[in-house]
């Protein structure tokens, strides 16, 4: 059984999706620290220390996992898989069939979307 990391806040917004909140430290994470919005608890896995920042939105069947990180502003949808050190900053949007994953980070106003596959160190900005 996993010992949770994750739960909501209560809060829910017009599109129906839900605000997350640290249930205990983890990683750089603090208990009670407010994240991001998932649509679904498979959004956001509860192995290994990946988060989404307050502001950040996970939706559709997107999903992170590993150590992967979502920051700012960010929009991770459809089917998009986000994982291992991967971070998703910035304006970014990922979508469509996308796969991040290795240390790739994706920042700026960057979107990626279809099928693209980014990974490795690979870096894309702007």
């Amino acid at each position: 059984m996993i010992e949770l990391k994750y739960g909501f806040t209560g809060a829910v917004n017009e599109q129906g999706l839900k605000q997350i909140i640290a249930l205990k430290d983890f990683h750089d994470i603090k208990k009670g620290t407010i994240g991001g919005w998932i649509l679904s608890e498979t959004s956001l896995s509860q192995i290994g220390n990946c988060w989404i920042s307050i502001d950040a939105i996970i939706s559709g069947d997107a999903q992170i996992r590993g150590d992967a990180q979502i920051r700012g502003d960010a929009i991770i949808s459809g089917n998009a898989l986000i994982r291992g050190n991967a971070i998703i900053s910035g304006n970014a949007i990922i979508s469509g069939n996308a796969l991040i994953r290795g240390n790739a980070i994706i920042s700026g106003n960057a979107i990626i979307s279809g099928n693209a596959l980014i990974r490795g160190n690979a870096i894309i900005s702007g």
